[in-house]
C-alpha cells in the first residue's frame, strides 16, 4: 500500500496525519484557501525525496511541495480532495557548505531564509535576499516563487542569487546541478526551468547561492513626500549621485503606517506632520557620508522631499524596517483585503498610482487604498482594504471587478499582475488572460515533458 511505503521511506518521525499537526499546513496565510491531505511527509534527505517521488509517480498520486507556507497565492496548499501528498521540506534544513573565497554557499531547501543570511554573515559575507517573512520562509520556497524583497535594486530577485540547483524530478530522478560557476555555456541553463516554477516542474532540494562582500556601514533614511510621483524622480536623482550604493528604496503610503501603529506598534515614527507618502531608503556609506547628505539636500531644494531624517543608530534603523515589514500583518485586522502584487515600468509608477487612485474611487469609492512597494524595480503591493462596516464576503465578491480593472490598467502600462508572489491558484485566471497563447503553450509543453502524469503540484500556475 502506498501510504505504508511512504511511511517506511521517511521513518516514524517523518510523517503525520494528526489534524492538529496538519492544520497550519493546510491553509494559506490569509485564510482564503483550505485544503486536505492524504498524509504530510517530512523527508530529511534528497534521497528520501527521490524515493517519495518514485513511489507517488508509480501510483499516480499527486505531491504538493511546501516550504514555510508564507506565500500569498495558494501555491503550496493541497486541494480539497484529500488525495494529495503534502511534502514538507522543513527537515531538509542543513547549510551544506560555505565557501567565503568562492563567494558561495550550499543550502538545503528547508533552510529558513534568516539562517542563510546568518551563515553568510558568519563567514564575513552577505546574502541579500530579504523580505518580511524571512524568519519563517524557506529558501526553497523563495526560489520556487522567484521572491523579490527589498534588495532587488542592487542584487536582483531570488533567481539572480542562484548558481546551481539540486532538483528531484517527477519520476524520482535526481538532477545534481549544484555547480558554483559564474560562467558555463555547456548546454541549456537547466536551473532556470525550476526557478519560479512553484514546484510544478520539480522539487528543489538544495541550491548553490551567491554570497557577496559585506557592504559595510549603511544609513537608513526616512523621507516624507508630498506625492508618489516625487518618489520616482527622487529615485532617479539618487541613482545619478549614489549609483549602486542604494540597497533599498521603499515607497509607503500614510495609511500603511497608520495601520501598523494601530495594530502592531504604537511607537512613534521620527517624522511629525501630515504627509501622504514616505520613502524608506538604505544606502551604503562607503568612504563618506557627506555625499549622501548632499543628495538629500539637493532633493529637498528641488522640492522632492518634504522632510527627512537619518536613523541615529541601529535600534532606530531596525524600528523603521520592522514597521515596513509589518505592513502585511497590520492589514489583516482591518478585514477583507484585495492584494495586488503588480509591476509596471519604473518610470510609470507615478502614472499608475494617479490612474489607480481614480480607478478605485470610481469603482468602490469607500475602499481604502493601501499601497507600498519597491519603487526602484517597479513592484508595488497595491492593496485595497474593505470599507469600514461592510460585510467581508460582500466586499470580496464585489472586489473581483476592481481587481480585474486594476490588472487591465497594469497591462495597459506594459506591466505584470504578478511581480514577486507567483501565480499559485489565485492568479491562474489572470495568467490565462494576460499572457499570450504562444507563451502559455510553451509552459504547457514544459509541464508535459517534465511531469507527464501531472503529479507535481497539479492545479497550480498552468
Amino acid at each position: 500500500m502506498l501510504i505504508d511505503d511512504l511511511k517506511a521511506i521517511v521513518g516514524k518521525s517523518g510523517w503525520t496525519n494528526d489534524a492538529d499537526d496538519l492544520e497550519p499546513h493546510l491553509s494559506e496565510w490569509r485564510g482564503e484557501l483550505q485544503g486536505k491531505t492524504l498524509i504530510m511527509l517530512s523527508p530529511e534527505s534528497t534521497a528520501q525525496v527521490a524515493e517519495i517521488m518514485r513511489a507517488c509517480h508509480a501510483a499516480g498520486v499527486a505531491v504538493v511541495p511546501q516550504g514555510g507556507n508564507t506565500g500569498l497565492c495558494g501555491g503550496a496548499i493541497p486541494d480539497e480532495s484529500g488525495e494529495q501528498v503534502l511534502l514538507s521540506m522543513s527537515r531538509l534544513n542543513t547549510i551544506r557548505n560555505v565557501d567565503a573565497q568562492d563567494f558561495s554557499l550550499v543550502a538545503e531547501a528547508g533552510c529558513i531564509l534568516a539562517n542563510v543570511q546568518d551563515a553568510a554573515r558568519d563567514a564575513g559575507r552577505f546574502f541579500p535576499l530579504s523580505l518580511g517573512a524571512e524568519g519563517t520562509c524557506q529558501i526553497g520556497g523563495n526560489l520556487s516563487t522567484n521572491a523579490g524583497g527589498i534588495n532587488v535594486l542592487c542584487y536582483g530577485t531570488a533567481r539572480q542569487q542562484v548558481l546551481g540547483l539540486e532538483v528531484v524530478l517527477a519520476d524520482g530522478t535526481i538532477w545534481d546541478g549544484l555547480r558554483s560557476l559564474r560562467k558555463d555555456t555547456a548546454g541549456y541553463d537547466m536551473k532556470q526551468l525550476f526557478l519560479g516554477s512553484e514546484g510544478t516542474l520539480g522539487v528543489i532540494t538544495a541550491a548553490t547561492l551567491k554570497i557577496y562582500p559585506d557592504p559595510g556601514e549603511t544609513l537608513t533614511v526616512f523621507m516624507a513626500l508630498d506625492s508618489a510621483a516625487n518618489a520616482v524622480e527622487l529615485y532617479a536623482q539618487f541613482r545619478n549621485s549614489l549609483a549602486d550604493r542604494i540597497q533599498a528604496f521603499e515607497l509607503i503610503s500614510d495609511r500603511c503606517l497608520r495601520f501598523v501603529q494601530r495594530h502592531i506598534t504604537s511607537k512613534a515614527l521620527p517624522l511629525a506632520g501630515e504627509h501622504s507618502w514616505f520613502v524608506l531608503c538604505e544606502i551604503v556609506v562607503g568612504d563618506s557620508q557627506s555625499d549622501i547628505e548632499a543628495a538629500l539636500e539637493a532633493a529637498m531644494e528641488k522640492g522632492l522631499i518634504a522632510d527627512a531624517v537619518i536613523a541615529k543608530n541601529k535600534a532606530e534603523s531596525e524600528h523603521l524596517w520592522n514597521v515596513r515589514h509589518a505592513i502585511s500583518e497590520a492589514e489583516k485586522p482591518e478585514g477583507g483585503n484585495l492584494k495586488h502584487d503588480i509591476a509596471v515600468p519604473v518610470g510609470r509608477i507615478g502614472d499608475f498610482l494617479e490612474a489607480g487612485e481614480q480607478l478605485v474611487a470610481s469603482v468602490m469609492p469607500k475602499a481604502r487604498l493601501v499601497a507600498f512597494g519597491h519603487v526602484g524595480d517597479g513592484n508595488l503591493h497595491y492593496n485595497i482594504a474593505q470599507p469600514v462596516g461592510i460585510d467581508v464576503a460582500e466586499f470580496m465578491a464585489e472586489g473581483k471587478a476592481l481587481t480585474q480593472a486594476i490588472y487591465e490598467l497594469v497591462a495597459s502600462m506594459g506591466g505584470s499582475f504578478s511581480a514577486e508572489h507567483g501565480v499559485g491558484v489565485l492568479k491562474k485566471d489572470a495568467l490565462q488572460q494576460f499572457r499570450g497563447a504562444a507563451e502559455l503553450e510553451l509552459m504547457r509543453t514544459l509541464k508535459r515533458a517534465l511531469d507527464p502524469k501531472n503529479i507535481l503540484n497539479p492545479g497550480k500556475v498552468i
